[in-house]
């Protein structure tokens, strides 16, 4: 087998690190994945994965190496189309999912400067906070916030987000900070869904979960409604870091129980096909991944 396949059979980690999923997206044996890793380790003489009993990860070599795979990857499948005289210019329909509020917060300023940069591409952006069928929806990307579901898709991570709870400084001022996940009880609180009267919030405790229910005095239809009341001093609300990132930089909003979180999630550009991707396809996650990894709200524990 020579390097260039190596180097593709270790790439195919970067969608989730399980030598299985490797194996089923590049429609390889799972030992042909091992007997590949195994030579490309020998080789460098260095670990790329880390193997315990829950499966395996990443090194930090490992990820440095990703990182450079993926990189000479996309090159030779550029150098390639450019030869061919392939999609030379991005042009054309771009249809891309993403969850609502990461569109309104986090998304906007970028397709702004994507489409001042590829006037000729059409883009069409769609919200929705769910896992798409991007072939019957002919969706072209999307983004996802959370654990990939076993796909076939292509996913390049851009970072992290975490669940978090916050409320404003005055309120804190008045009613003071819960220390621990049991001190919400004796808050007001603010569900992120209507009609519902009660909380059913998700934390850890030294790595153990624990999840605390109470009663909720504030129901809104909407998270950014939930986020608007709690900045306005109604009472602790929960969700996603990345459309509080603003409200807790400006100081509106500040981040409680933060030593109790649940582990951070990851957020990935997710899209179809690897050498067929048009160049409108490659030209927006290329733009889109660079610039969504550079962005402060994609660093989970640095957002307040």
């Amino acid at each position: 087998m020579d390097r260039y396949r190596e180097i593709q059979i270790f790439e195919a980690l970067s969608e989730r690190p399980s030598l299985a999923s490797a194996a089923r997206r590049l429609n390889v044996s799972g030992p042909t994945v091992a007997r590949a890793i195994a030579r490309l380790e020998a080789r460098l003489g260095v670990a790329l994965l880390s193997r315990s009993t829950r499966g395996v990860r990443l090194t930090e070599a490992g990820a440095a190496f990703m990182a450079d795979c993926t990189r000479i990857l996309n090159g030779i499948e550029q150098a390639e189309a450019s030869a061919k005289g392939l999609h030379v210019e991005a042009q054309g329909n771009l249809r891309v999912l993403m969850p609502l509020l990461f569109g309104r917060h986090v998304m906007g300023p970028l397709l702004t400067g994507y489409m001042d940069s590829y006037p000729h591409v059409r883009f069409f952006a769609q919200y929705h906070d769910r896992f798409p069928n991007m072939n019957e929806e002919a969706l072209d990307v999307a983004v996802w916030v959370g654990h990939l579901p076993s796909s076939s898709l292509i996913a390049r991570s851009v970072g992290h987000v975490r669940s978090i709870v916050c409320a404003s400084p005055k309120y804190l001022a008045a009613h003071g900070e819960p220390m621990e996940p049991e001190d919400i009880k004796h808050h007001r609180l603010i569900a992120t869904q209507a009609s519902q009267n009660q909380v059913n919030w998700a934390f850890q405790r030294q790595q153990e979960p624990l999840t605390v229910k109470a009663r909720s005095v504030l129901s809104c239809a909407t998270v950014q409604g939930a986020i608007d009341a709690a900045a306005h001093g109604a009472g602790l609300m929960r969700c996603l870091s990345y459309p509080l990132y603003d409200y807790l930089h400006g100081g509106r909003l500040r981040r409680v129980l933060q030593a109790y979180e649940l582990p951070a999630l990851p957020v990935q550009v997710v899209y179809r096909e690897r050498l067929k991707a048009s160049m409108r396809v490659r030209s927006f996650v290329d733009y889109i991944v660079d610039r969504l990894r550079e962005h402060p709200a994609m660093q989970a524990d640095k957002t307040s």
